[in-house]
């Protein structure tokens, strides 16, 4: 039973075309995976078949009575409101229903006896609907929940502008299970989950009876869960039964069919027009000359798809630094209150120390701290001799109102045009990227102007919190390939195991010292 329709999509910004003529359905239990490279689409599909955007043309229709739960990457969570008031507005239907009873029983106080019974009648229906729900069980379930998710000990009476990246995306996570909802819609739910909770999900999904559509770029975690991949590229989307892997090899067989194909059509062609154009003014073979010309005009020409440039990412080195890169003496990280036991840490040229833990416990803060970008607590940070720093945040400012070309420039005011528009595109970014606010580019490609900054400065200490996050799996492998190949040293705050074991030296577990409970 087809749960989802989307029939004949057209969408674009601008000049730009997204979806052209696009299709898709999700059958009932089908564990759907939303692929393709940086910038295709995929977060902009989810806000059309959830109805925040009106596509161009085409119709979306879903099935009578489905509850569809959408994690949104780019969703904000306001001020002001607590983890657990987040969690219990998975349940504000069931609240709407309480009030309605409550304004039903003070009605009985102004009606007559005739009335009563079917205000109380109505009452007792809905009081049923409560009851069927466990609507008296909320707080259990928000408990329960809270404490698969590791959200308990952050106090469900917390801020929740007061929390990081990860946990943010916990607690978005946890309302859409307290929602139940028949059909879940995830958009990189792994960005910023450590370890632990990315195995929990994977679990969670493994065994999820009904249907949802995933975006990641973490191939383990797609492999794991899904069932039908569908391939987003130059505006079309193509399904491939089976888990990624299996999408992988038959893509890259139709590709090459493709290929050959057009390979094969070339050079027909190449040889009717040649024998056109020698034939067709002699009287003796003008009619074979004709008859060429009619079967070129009748061919269907074979068109590849538009090839996206693949990024190339290269770190430029600068001198050698001294042996200490960096020592701290009696460390404390954090900002209204400690994140960290006192910290006696070293770093020596050569390392590549990788940063492991539960979100929240101050990775981020103790890049930061050691950056000197925030004051710790107390102790000191000692930097090392000859050092050139290349620096990669989480995210951008989201109010930043910049291009890309803008974005550069600033960086290094004396690149010409030519120079910028080069840099950019060498990170995977197409002129319309290049030419666009930045804001408005995907999380990816954000990412990718963020890189460009990092490879056109030189250095010999990177130090990078979460750089995988978003990035696409061909810019993915191509940044692990680049980080082996550099030869300065690196400090990195990274959860994908398959992604830093091949580049650490070192991994430093940050649960160990963290004031934290985790």
């Amino acid at each position: 039973m087809s749960i989802l329709n989307v029939e004949h999509l057209t969408h674009g910004f601008g000049d730009r075309m997204i979806f052209d003529d696009v299709s898709f359905r999700l059958l009932k239990g089908e564990h759907i995976g939303l692929v393709g490279t940086n910038g295709e689409g995929k977060s902009t599909f989810m806000s059309v078949v959830t109805g925040k955007l009106q596509p161009d043309e085409g119709t979306v229709e879903w099935s009578k009575h489905v509850n569809v739960g959408y994690l949104d990457q780019h969703a904000v969570l306001e001020a002001g409101m607590t983890i657990e008031m987040v969690l219990k507005s998975a349940f504000d239907h069931l609240f709407k229903i309480e009030e309605e009873i409550n304004a039903l029983y003070a009605k009985l106080a102004e009606v007559d006896e005739s009335e009563m019974d079917s205000i109380m009648a109505e009452a007792g229906e809905l009081q049923e609907l409560l009851t069927a729900h466990d609507f008296y069980m909320i707080d259990t379930k928000v408990n329960e929940v809270a404490r698969a998710l590791g959200l308990l000990d952050l106090g469900l009476d917390r801020d929740v502008t007061e929390l990081s990246g990860g946990q943010r995306t916990k607690i978005l996570l946890a309302k859409l299970l307290l929602q139940k909802p028949d059909i879940l819609l995830l958009d990189e739910p792994t960005n910023y989950l450590d370890e632990e909770h990315i195995a929990w999900l994977k679990r969670y999904l493994e065994e999820y009876e009904n249907a949802f559509i995933l975006i990641s770029h973490d191939v383990p975690f797609m492999n794991s869960v899904t069932n039908i991949i569908y391939h987003m590229e130059n505006g079309k989307l193509t399904r491939y039964v089976g888990d990624y892997n299996h999408f992988e090899e038959v893509y890259a067989a139709h590709k090459a069919q493709l290929e050959a194909a057009y390979n094969r059509q070339q050079k027909e062609i190449a040889e009717l027009k040649d024998f056109v154009a020698r034939n067709k003014a002699r009287v003796s073979t003008r009619n074979m000359a004709m008859s060429r010309q009619k079967k070129l005009d009748k061919m269907e020409v074979i068109e590849l798809g538009r090839e996206k440039p693949k990024p190339q990412f290269h770190f430029q080195y600068t001198k050698a630094p001294g042996k200490y890169l960096f020592t701290t003496k009696n460390l404390v990280i954090g900002y209204d209150e400690p994140l960290s036991k006192s910290l006696e840490l070293t770093m020596e040229r050569g390392s590549r120390i990788v940063l492991v833990g539960a979100n929240g416990i101050g990775k981020s803060t103790l890049l930061k701290s050691l950056l000197g970008l925030i004051s710790p607590i107390s102790g000191s940070v000692e930097l090392g001799d000859n050092l050139d720093i290349g620096y990669f945040e989480q995210e951008m400012k989201p109010d930043i109102d910049t291009t890309c070309i803008e974005e550069i420039w600033q960086e290094f005011p004396g690149f010409n045009q030519y120079e910028v528009r080069t840099a950019l595109a060498k990170c995977g970014l197409m002129t319309e990227h290049i030419e666009s606010k930045v804001r408005v580019l995907s999380g990816g490609e954000q990412a990718k102007v963020r890189l460009c900054k990092l490879i056109n400065r030189a250095s010999n200490l990177l130090v990078l919190d979460e750089p995988t996050n978003h990035l696409d799996v061909y810019a993915k492998d191509e940044l692990k390939r680049a980080l082996k190949e550099y030869k300065g040293s690196i400090l990195m705050v990274c959860h994908e195991p398959e992604f830093y074991q091949d580049i650490a030296t070192e991994v430093w577990d940050c649960t160990q010292w963290t004031t934290k409970v985790i």
